[in-house]
């Protein structure tokens, strides 16, 4: 929660037990609720919604922290009643993926993807454990998901992680419930008893540190029982789609941005994947060439500053126009992928937008959009 609050310091009250229903029903599950917390934060922009900036985005109201039925065009996808029942049916979602359903779960977009089968083929295709990596791959369709999620994850561990737990007392309220929920009916599993939960998250973590940290991301879930008929053939991924999802797509005063010099201050909202490609595997094309100014808007316009990523270390300024507002999105982009990256923001988030500077870095971009744009 102390986390959370660094990256939303807006954190609507209601949230304050989000994390322990993430542990309760995690361990519960024997799911990575670590990663379904990450999870969450880059779905809802750290609860924060985008300040409702994002059309086409699941309402705060929905209490839908993983867009569960969102499925674009309008879709908002489903609502739930409170808090407890949004994260049971995130982390019953992830268990479908993991290949372990339960029987009643909490979201109709759970039980129609279990009783459609949906996911049988994609499931059978690993001989091992399923990790978020390969659920970012199948859940969102691009590769920058699980870049996404190994960003926030990264960025707790070296950060809020360190230090003494400011609020003991949250632990202690999950291992309550856990009791309460231990007592009550279990729930049904299609495959034999699991270990608990937490010696799960342990075990994943201390093979993180024989392989390496990027495979501590395992969703926990044993994996599915091999099938008996002929193994499915693991076919190379698809062509990354044209509309890809940037990391960020943020309010520069929203992420607390300082206005002059374009830094992100501790706390800010955001996350970048720092050198990491969020489009690895692709061939690099030749960026074209970019304009170097912008034009500010009108006397009369109002106008502001955006942030978005695509995880890249350059920065361009893409220029559009909604409902008379000029506004100016600082987006970070791929060297060499500048133009398809781009393309595909403008596409998805910046109707009619042109490409109004490249620069070198974040900062040198934001103040250039400071500049065009004082208000932000």
């Amino acid at each position: 929660m102390a986390f959370l609050k660094l990256r939303n310091s807006e954190l609507n009250p209601r949230y304050d037990g989000i994390a322990t229903e993430y542990m309760r029903f995690g361990e519960l599950h024997g799911i990575r609720w670590d990663f379904a917390f990450f999870q969450m934060v880059v779905e809802t922009g750290s609860l924060s919604y985008w300040r409702g900036t994002r059309s086409g985005d699941v309402r705060p109201e929905q209490l839908n922290f993983a867009g569960l039925g969102a499925t674009g065009n309008g879709e908002r996808g489903e609502s739930f009643k409170d808090i407890e029942t949004g994260v049971r049916a995130h982390i019953e979602h992830i268990l479908l993926y993991a290949g372990r359903p339960v029987d009643n779960p909490a979201a109709e977009r759970t039980r129609k993807v279990r009783d459609w089968g949906l996911l049988t083929p994609w499931r059978q295709a690993f001989k091992r454990p399923i990790t978020f990596a390969d659920l970012a791959a199948k859940w969102a369709g691009n590769r920058s998901y699980a870049n996404m999620l190994q960003a926030v994850a990264e960025r707790f561990h070296s950060d809020a992680c360190r230090g003494p737990d400011p609020r003991p007392g949250l632990v202690q309220e999950a291992r309550r419930l856990m009791a309460k929920d231990a007592g009550a009916k279990k729930t049904a599993e299609v495959t034999p008893p699991r270990s608990p939960g937490e010696e799960l998250a342990q075990r994943a973590i201390e093979q993180a540190k024989v392989e390496g940290n990027d495979k501590r991301s395992g969703l926990g879930a044993a994996p599915e029982p091999a099938p008996s008929s002929t193994p499915y053939k693991v076919l190379n991924t698809p062509p990354l789609p044209d509309k890809q999802i940037p990391s960020t797509v943020l309010s520069a005063k929203a992420a607390g941005l300082d206005a002059k010099t374009g830094t992100e201050p501790k706390g800010a909202l955001g996350e970048k994947s720092g050198s990491r490609t969020a489009l690895a595997g692709v061939v690099a094309s030749k960026a074209k060439g970019l304009p170097e100014t912008a034009a500010p808007p009108a006397a009369n316009q109002k106008c502001r500053v955006w942030t978005a990523s695509y995880g890249g270390q350059k920065s361009i300024i893409i220029r559009s126009v909604a409902d008379q507002v000029v506004n100016f999105t600082v987006l970070d982009v791929n060297a060499g992928l500048e133009a398809r990256e781009a393309d595909a923001f403008i596409s998805a988030y910046a109707k009619n937008g042109t490409i109004a500077g490249e620069y070198a870095n974040q900062a040198q971009a934001l103040d250039k959009a400071f500049e065009l744009c004082p208000e932000g």
